[in-house]
């Protein structure tokens, strides 16, 4: 991997350089699958600190994810991971429960940080709100070394929860998928109809190609 390519630190020396102390990086994980919770991730890592590999979760291997997932949990000064189920989803919208996750993610951690780095140019819905001090940072996750470190405990977190869902609902393939809109996954909604963890309004759609 080209290492120019990589994270740094200069977002979070930035913030630094103004007065804060404590600085997390927020990222979210599975924002559009048809099936699952939507997860985040809050971390605070020590300045400085280099992960060899650490990108955002997507430019990862799933192996050095894991490996990567492991490495931040031990070394991060704080780090926390929330969810928001399906049937919050469907009831407040995803745009509110990615808000949503961020901040109970960012609530979670101790010691608690003075600002926070959020990806993407979101940070707000119309019920829910990022209330600490903070910055959106488009395409963050491969800006900021905190926010990558996020990226990568949200995407993780959720796989495995998805996996966990494989054994419970085997019909529906979610270890291959995760949850997402791929051939296979509309093959077995076709086949079996929506599990008890599918997002009902993300299948509007697909129930009115059935109808149709």
């Amino acid at each position: 991997m080209d290492k120019k390519c990589q994270p740094g630190w200069a977002l979070e020396d930035a913030v630094r350089a103004q007065g804060f102390h404590l600085v997390c990086g927020c990222d979210e994980a599975g924002a559009g699958p048809l099936a699952g919770p939507v997860y985040a991730a809050a971390v605070i890592l020590p300045p400085g600190l280099l992960l060899e590999g650490l990108n955002d979760s997507k430019q990862v291997t799933a192996k050095r994810r894991v490996q990567l997932f492991a490495q931040i949990q031990e070394q991060a000064v704080a780090w926390a991971v929330a969810s928001i189920p399906p049937e919050v989803i469907d009831e407040i919208d995803i745009l509110n429960a990615r808000i949503k996750a961020m901040q109970e993610a960012i609530e979670q951690l101790a010691p608690a940080p003075d600002y926070a780095l959020i990806d993407g140019s979101r940070d707000h819905g119309s019920r829910y709100a990022i209330t600490l001090p903070h910055e959106t940072a488009v395409r963050g996750d491969v800006r900021s070394v905190s926010i990558a470190a996020a990226s990568i405990l949200a995407k993780v977190s959720r796989d495995q929860y998805m996996e966990e869902m494989a054994g419970q609902y085997p019909a529906y393939g979610f270890d291959r998928h995760k949850g997402y809109g791929t051939k296979l996954h509309y093959e077995m909604l076709d086949q079996y109809g929506p599990s008890p963890i599918h997002r009902k309004s993300f299948l509007k759609k697909w129930e009115a190609g059935r109808s149709g």
